[in-house]
């Protein structure tokens, strides 16, 4: 308090003195002033001196007084670790002015007019930290004749072509991406066959957990799919009447569109953001092998927490053909996995045996934990 007084009474003095000068200085000029002059005479060198040495005084003083803060006698605490570390993976609201030129030309649109077709740039900026976005004044471009119909079932015989905008994508139909790669997720024929059966370790069918779920006196309601391709999983549980959110990003290929397409509700997120979803009202989480060992310790340790944060007592985690350096799994994963407490009603694993598998020495895991009633 005594501090901030003090501030008050020099700033009181340093303008004061300034008043006394500019009189000082105006009465002299009047005094001066020729009869045959409208014009006054010149501010002398020494008291532009002694005015700017105020000026500058009364500035320091001011910047000085505004950063004290009179009513907390406390020292400012430094930061939670935590939130140091959290805001580098998952920026606090928005990191947009973090990439200038990238937000320049996002926004770079006419307000009141069609938005520019430019999903490849706007996920840019969300995988960047930059979510949500902050275009608002423009509308979303739509298809040019509003189809008579949709599917009803999640697995129709194909997906219909007329229902998309293609400007953003190198392929400009379904059958062109199934022939690049048919397990893309677009053949509807093979994505028909998935979660169905048995045959290996690493798979856990829908009927299977559905059953594991009777057995432990839970249910399966309202479920997440994480890094959800074009929804399948999402698709195979409609039919058990579970509703599941399916998160993905595009990232080239039409996924959130066809999990739309297929009656499902697609999220828009990226891996990093906090999942939009209330504490503790999910029944499971399910992560695809999208979340395998390229994912940064840190934004995976923040996800396993999130999950922990949105499942309900005895609800379901399940980590989905999770892929790593053999000795990552035993050194890191395993202990990250194991710092959640949950009961490991399944964990299995296995060699991965494709070319990266076999470079990298890198194995898959599967595992259905159960987060306990009363930890």
């Amino acid at each position: 308090m005594g501090f901030g007084m003090g501030l008050n009474l020099l700033l009181l003095l340093a303008m004061v003195a300034t008043n006394i000068l500019s009189l000082y200085h105006l009465s002299s000029s009047l005094q001066n002033k020729s009869s045959s002059s409208s014009l006054s005479s010149p501010i002398p060198d020494h008291l532009h001196h002694q005015l700017n040495t105020i000026r500058a005084t009364i500035n320091h003083l001011t910047n000085l007084r505004s950063t004290t803060k009179p009513t907390s006698s406390k020292p400012i605490s430094s930061l939670p670790s935590d939130l140091l570390l959290y805001s580098h993976l998952s920026p606090i609201a928005s990191s947009c002015r973090n990439y200038p030129e990238l937000l320049h030309k996002y926004m770079n649109y006419k307000p009141y007019s069609i938005c520019p077709l430019d999903n490849d740039l706007a996920e840019s900026l969300i995988l960047r930290g930059c979510h949500p976005l902050p275009r608002r004044r423009c509308f979303s471009q739509t298809i040019t004749k509003i189809p008579s119909s949709l599917p009803i079932n999640p697995f129709p015989s194909s997906l219909p072509d007329s229902a998309m905008i293609w400007a953003s994508y190198r392929c400009k139909n379904f059958q062109c991406f199934n022939s690049v790669n048919e397990n893309l997720g677009f053949n509807m024929m093979i994505e028909s066959n998935k979660f169905t059966s048995f045959q290996s370790d690493l798979d856990l069918p829908i009927s299977q957990l559905l059953q594991i779920a009777k057995m432990g006196m839970s249910v399966i309601r309202l479920a997440l799919d994480v890094g959800a391709a074009t929804g399948t999983f999402a698709a195979k549980m409609k039919l058990y009447n579970v509703t599941v959110l399916s998160t993905s990003m595009n990232l080239g290929a039409p996924y959130n569109e066809v999990i739309a397409l297929r009656g499902l509700v697609p999220l828009h997120v990226p891996l990093q953001q906090r999942f939009p979803i209330f504490d503790g009202v999910v029944d499971l989480v399910r992560f695809s092998h999208a979340i395998n060992r390229w994912i940064p310790i840190n934004a995976m340790e923040f996800m396993f927490y999130d999950v922990d944060r949105v499942l309900r007592s005895g609800g379901y985690f399940w980590l989905d053909h999770f892929f790593s350096k053999g000795v990552d799994l035993e050194k890191i994963y395993a202990p990250l996995i194991g710092k959640l407490g949950y009961k490991k009603i399944k964990w299995a694993t296995a060699n991965k045996t494709d070319s990266s598998g076999l470079k990298n020495g890198e194995v898959y895991l599967t595992a259905l934990l159960q987060k306990p009633i009363v930890k």
